[in-house]
């Protein structure tokens, strides 16, 4: 009898420790999921400057174009301003020399991924590799530290947030879209960059053969509406 009470002792609790390590388990899974919630909903991009200065930025996203990236930096540079240029990783690895000039030239320098995809639907792990890749990159190149991420195609998700965060870049989206990738019509690219604008506007471009022509004019009109052309960073300031 002893030795029977004695296994039964020993069942019981045997069950009640896999018991306590299945409870314990389950609530660090479960707090580890309110942490992951809790760090998202944190974590906000960002779609517009300071709303207390007279400031606008424009932004171009760098994939391709790289043949009117020259003469978009010679317009700025006649109106005295400056853009942030966000910077696809495979197009860095290709074009060292043209994303060299672009530093050079005083405008600044973002990050947009390496590959361009779609990062609300990737990991959190592939949303810090598409990052990472493309700052260290850029930074062997130019010796630059970028800070500002804009998501290709702005897509995102609480995964690129806290990716963003934790690689201590902010994210950027954008307050007015020109929609020049798929419109090639400069009249419509001003007229997009230019209506209504208000201070901290984050003006979205491309480096196309439209943007380019329609350039000179957009940055004649912003100034003429009283708005200084300025990079991401000093906006957000």
């Amino acid at each position: 009898m002893k030795k029977i009470n004695e296994k039964l002792f020993v069942n019981v609790f045997a069950n009640v420790i896999i018991c306590l390590v299945i409870v314990a388990v389950f609530s660090f899974s479960l707090a580890g999921d309110i942490f992951t919630t809790v760090s998202a909903e944190n974590e906000k991009p960002i779609y517009k400057g300071n709303e207390e200065n007279n400031n606008v930025s424009l932004m171009f996203n760098v994939y391709q174009g790289t043949e009117y990236i020259e003469g978009i930096l010679d317009t700025l540079n006649k109106h005295d301003a400056k853009a942030t240029f966000f910077i696809g990783g495979i197009w860095a690895s290709k074009n060292n020399d043209m994303l060299k000039t672009i530093y050079d030239s005083g405008n600044e320098i973002g990050n947009h991924g390496y590959l361009h995809l779609d990062q609300n639907k990737i990991t959190l792990d592939k949303n810090i590799q598409e990052i990472s890749l493309c700052h260290d990159l850029v930074k062997q190149i130019t010796g630059y530290e970028m800070n500002l991420f804009a998501p290709p195609s702005g897509a995102f998700s609480s995964n690129t947030l806290i990716a963003a965060r934790d690689l201590n870049y902010r994210t950027i989206m954008w307050s007015k879209d020109t929609i020049d990738w798929r419109d090639h019509d400069s009249s419509l690219i001003f007229k997009r960059a230019t209506k209504n604008l208000s201070n901290g506007d984050l003006v979205l471009m491309h480096p196309t053969k439209d943007t380019l022509k329609a350039l000179d004019d957009i940055l004649t009109e912003i100034e003429k509406q009283g708005f200084k052309v300025v990079s991401v960073s000093e906006n957000l300031n």
